[in-house]
């Protein structure tokens, strides 16, 4: 699959070197390279920070193309991590019309895509996806299978916001020191026995 990623940063780098060791054709976009990117990527990755969507947006057509956003919104507050807006992935969805937009990838720092492990206390490091259009969603669960991950279909694009939520949650876990996973039981184990 031929992948363009808008950005240069950490997070650019590491999928977009996962990606290339599976197989794929990559090539970053980076302010003067946008169009070049876009155009290129049968899927295309919006690796930039949240302030910068709107100028990265308008640069290019990305109609008909399948976006991931694996993008965060989070502002400091007192120590903790929030979120500075609320529905990224659906404001993306509003500024570049006639995509298929997919949430998917916010949830790890760049560090987890760059190690060579995926499996955690024997399970499979999963990947929540968001978007509405099931081939799109069908390409993204793809390139996180490349990603040695699991794909998880968690609903449509309007629930997004939930994931974003999700991830300024358990990164201010992990930033105060606290091991999110532990407040998770695994599957088996997550429901009480029926009434």
């Amino acid at each position: 699959m031929r992948i363009g990623i808008i950005g240069a940063g950490h997070m650019a780098r590491a999928l977009g070197g996962g990606w290339s060791a599976a197989g794929h054709e990559i090539r970053y976009g980076r302010r003067d390279s946008i169009r070049a990117a876009v155009e290129f990527g049968d899927v295309v990755v919006l690796a930039v920070p949240v302030p910068a969507l709107t100028e990265v947006l308008s640069q290019a057509d990305f109609t008909g193309k399948t976006l991931i956003d694996c993008t965060n919104a989070f502002e400091p507050d007192d120590g903790n991590t929030v979120l500075g807006e609320d529905a990224v992935a659906e404001r993306v969805a509003m500024l570049a019309p006639g995509t298929r937009v997919v949430k998917a990838f916010n949830l790890c720092a760049a560090e987890v895509w760059e190690s060579a492990e995926r499996v955690f206390e024997g399970r499979r490091l999963a990947v929540p996806l968001c978007g509405d259009d099931a081939s799109a969603l069908t390409q993204v669960e793809e390139l996180v299978r490349d990603l040695k991950a699991e794909p998880v279909r968690a609903g449509g694009l309007n629930r997004a916001r939930y994931l974003e939520a999700m991830s300024a949650f358990v990164v201010g876990l992990w930033f105060a020191g606290a091991d999110a996973r532990a407040a998770l039981p695994p599957l088996e184990a997550a429901f009480a026995v029926p009434d």
